[in-house]
């Protein structure tokens, strides 16, 4: 408990002392729960001992078992749904869930809008500035899971000191240039199955959680979040707007409830 409180004062804090002070407990922490691991493992060899049938069973997995390598879990075998044949194939169940999780979007066609409208020309300074790549990376959570560039975030937020003006540089380039790099377009994909189900051979049992780049997502929302002000400063959004506004969404959504019940 006293881990998590440390944390919580560092995640408030954000000084070095904080930091080195969670880290001590957290470590001590780690070292009581490795003892009570080797205490409880030769607390079973002991239990095992004690029997005789049990020892010559211990050391037939010692010999025949103990250096083979561990076996992957196998994927369930998958159909579209329950009129289909169960896939067997890897190959076979990337394609289900290609089709489930991406499916195509088709084009809008836009040639029946005959109505004019004048675009309005806005003009906004393109340097990202260090204020704005601390708060960003401050606000992203600490222990979100690794992604594709195998940076974690606690990474970024511990050295931020040096890496900001990196950053900085690096954001400002993509602005600039108006380039994205493959690597910031880059996802890795994690299937999951939802908990509970009675048959998890059919796939839409499944979902699936998208890792991106934790540098690109800090690009990303800074660019978000200029659009967004973009966006409220000069009106460009009609006032019933409720989605894609920042504290405006429960606000609209509750006013639009209390006109209901009274027009009731």
């Amino acid at each position: 408990m006293k881990s998590r409180w440390l944390w919580i004062v560092w995640k408030i804090q954000s000084t070095l002392d904080a930091w080195n002070e969670y880290l001590k407990h957290n470590d001590h922490k780690n070292k009581i729960i490795q003892q009570a691991k080797h205490a409880h493992f030769k607390l079973q060899m002991h239990e095992l001992s004690d029997a005789l049938k049990s020892i010559w069973c211990f050391a037939k997995w010692v010999r025949i078992k103990s250096q083979l390598s561990k076996k992957l879990s196998q994927f369930l075998s998958l159909k579209w749904s329950d009129i289909d044949q169960m896939t067997m194939t890897f190959k076979k169940k990337i394609e289900i869930l290609r089709e489930k999780f991406f499916f195509w979007f088709f084009q809008t066609n836009i040639n029946n809008i005959t109505d004019s409208f004048i675009l309005l020309t806005v003009t906004s300074d393109l340097h990202i500035s260090k204020e704005e790549v601390r708060q960003t990376i401050k606000r992203v959570k600490a222990d979100k899971a690794l992604n594709v560039s195998d940076i974690l975030n606690k990474v970024l937020q511990t050295n931020l000191a040096e890496l900001i003006l990196i950053l900085m540089s690096l954001f400002n380039a993509c602005v600039i240039h108006r380039y994205h790099s493959k690597q910031f377009k880059k996802a890795q994909m994690i299937v999951l199955w939802k908990s509970k189900k009675s048959n998890y051979t059919d796939s839409k049992t499944y979902w699936f959680i998208a890792l991106l780049d934790i540098i690109s997502k800090a690009l990303k929302s800074i660019m978000i979040k200029r659009l967004s002000d973009i966006a409220e400063t000069h009106h460009m959004l009609f006032d019933a707007q409720m989605r894609v506004r920042c504290k405006q969404f429960m606000i609209l959504t509750l006013n639009l409830l209390v006109n209901q019940i009274h027009t009731v």
